[in-house]
């Protein structure tokens, strides 16, 4: 009677652990889903920013220089956001032959397109899009998917597949039994009480762990998207001053000191905002 006790309250536990799990990988994606379309904003902006640079003559060579490093940190995530995470294709992957296309999948079958195309780019590296960048089509779809599953079709490994955080959100991937059969309890029918609420319990530490670390992800995903929106407000907020108060200007020898130096403040918030694009999450 006593184990029979055990035995319920541990399930119970293990499907509040497994409950808690899905809200927060939940709330993990919606945050992911943010900071893309922030970074989307982002890059709109930064776009702008350039074009009225290529407006004037005789910029300085530094203006152009910070520019390709501009967009060499905004490549992996320009990469990843152009291709198309369809969900027949993702469904197609899972019933892969390829130990890369089940791996994938298994991942992102789950994920609609946009929180799809959200997870990749927030947990993306630049060389992970470097590398995506010099495929096309199909089959630059099934690398992006392969490696969100942890495939290694891509040359330099899995990218971001390595990284807790990930791991953790691919979720009852990674555990002994599985949500679906921990959520219904089929596995704990035909077990004997004290070994099942030992399994239930060993679960359910299992699955608290990777609760922690969707939560301080999410919360790093939420701080990273704030500084991002920060940025991206101030830089378009003075790019507009800036244009409209200097209409008449053509070239940069024409600007006076002060409106020289407003500018290259403009260019190095340019810089710090693309920097964002480089920054790992979940490491």
């Amino acid at each position: 009677m006593l184990n029979n006790v055990l035995k319920k309250e541990a399930i119970e536990k293990l499907e509040q652990a497994v409950n808690e799990y899905e809200k927060t990988s939940k709330n993990l994606q919606n945050n992911a889903i943010k900071l893309h379309n922030i970074r989307a904003y982002s890059v709109d902006i930064i776009q702008k920013v350039e074009a009225y640079i290529n407006t004037l003559a005789n910029t300085p060579k530094e203006f152009e220089k910070s520019f390709e490093q501009v967009l060499v940190n905004l490549k992996s995530f320009k990469v990843l956001s152009e291709i198309s995470y369809d969900e027949k294709e993702m469904l197609k992957l899972a019933g892969g032959g390829t130990a890369a296309g089940v791996a994938a999948g298994v991942a992102t079958a789950a994920f609609a397109p946009t929180a799809a195309m959200a997870i990749a780019t927030t947990f993306g590296t630049a060389s992970t899009g470097a590398a995506i960048s010099t495929l096309s089509g199909a089959a630059a779809t099934n690398a992006a998917l392969a490696w969100l599953g942890g495939g290694t079709i891509l040359a330099g490994g899995g990218g971001m597949a390595g990284g807790s955080a990930f791991l953790a959100l691919a979720g009852p991937v990674g555990w002994g039994i599985g949500a679906a059969s921990l959520a219904a309890g089929g596995f704990f029918i035909s077990k004997k009480n004290k070994k099942t609420a030992i399994k239930a319990d060993e679960e359910r530490v299992e699955i608290m762990k990777s609760v922690r670390i969707l939560e301080a992800t999410s919360t790093e995903i939420s701080n990273l998207k704030s500084l991002t929106q920060s940025l991206a407000n101030n830089l378009e907020r003075d790019l507009i001053l800036f244009t409209s108060n200097t209409k008449h200007v053509k070239s940069f020898t024409e600007f006076s000191q002060s409106e020289r130096n407003k500018l290259r403040a403009i260019i190095n918030i340019t810089e710090s905002l693309s920097k964002l694009f480089m920054k790992e999450v979940g490491q």
